[in-house]
């Protein structure tokens, strides 16, 4: 007799990562969407959530005057499947956030599957803008291309390691480009000679992704770099090498 298949368990949120001294009410937050595979009906990894808490503390740190909190989604499966949709996970946290917070902005974050989690959620309402480093985007093997029309007045940051062996970055590049004809507020950043993990350069990722997260959920100004990107038409705004010491310099 055949088994039956078990039903997922449910999305859920990881407690809020915030840090000592933070300000008393929240007044952003940002959703950390992991990493994952193209096809697994697995439970996720436990390793996964865990991987993204060092992360997150750093995000929670660079925003704590600001009133930030940093969850990790736990979405229901491990890949990207028939009936576990990441990007339904995304949809559903935000929600979560709204009722547990009010209205405030939210930004995605996602790496690798959950960069495409982020792009794909960012309909929702609470959703201000999304960062979506090494997005995994299997363009050519779907019947459609990536949506992007939903990502209009949301503020928009790709970031693609060139070496990357694992997700394509002319893939990223040509979201991009599409994105950009309907929402201006797009730009995305090229690190160059990093693979998939972003390891190399990772001090200079996470500086990014804290000016980011911070100017986006909080109109605080953008690193001069990330201002240019912004402004600068096709292809060089989508093309922006990621300079060397960027975190550095924005502590001078």
């Amino acid at each position: 007799m055949a088994q039956r298949a078990l039903p997922l368990p449910a999305a859920r949120l990881g407690r809020a990562v915030l840090t000592a001294g933070a300000a008393p009410e929240v007044s952003g937050v940002v959703l950390l969407l992991p990493d994952g595979e193209t096809d697994s009906r697995r439970r996720p990894s436990t390793l996964s959530y865990a991987a993204q808490l060092p992360f997150a503390r750093t995000l929670a740190r660079a925003g704590q005057d600001d009133g930030l909190a940093v969850h990790v989604v736990r979405y229901r499966s491990r890949g990207w499947n028939s009936g576990a949709d990441p990007a339904a996970d995304a949809h559903w946290a935000a929600d979560e956030v709204v009722r547990r917070y009010g209205d405030i902005p939210v930004c995605l974050v996602g790496h690798g599957m959950g960069g495409r989690a982020a792009l794909r959620g960012a309909g929702h309402a609470a959703v201000t803008s999304v960062l979506a480093m090494a997005p995994w985007l299997p363009e050519g093997t779907e019947p459609e291309p990536e949506p992007v029309k939903h990502l209009a007045g949301r503020r928009v940051l790709i970031v693609h390691g060139t070496n990357d062996a694992r997700t394509d970055p002319e893939l990223s590049y040509r979201l991009a480009e599409r994105a950009k004809k309907s929402n201006r507020d797009t730009c995305r950043f090229e690190v160059h000679s990093d693979g998939h993990a972003l390891r190399q350069h990772r001090s200079e990722v996470v500086a990014l992704a804290s000016d980011f997260v911070r100017g986006s959920l909080f109109a605080r100004s953008y690193a001069r770099p990330v201002a240019d990107a912004f402004a600068a038409p096709p292809p060089l705004g989508l093309r922006m090498p990621l300079a060397a010491g960027f975190g550095r310099s924005l502590r001078r």
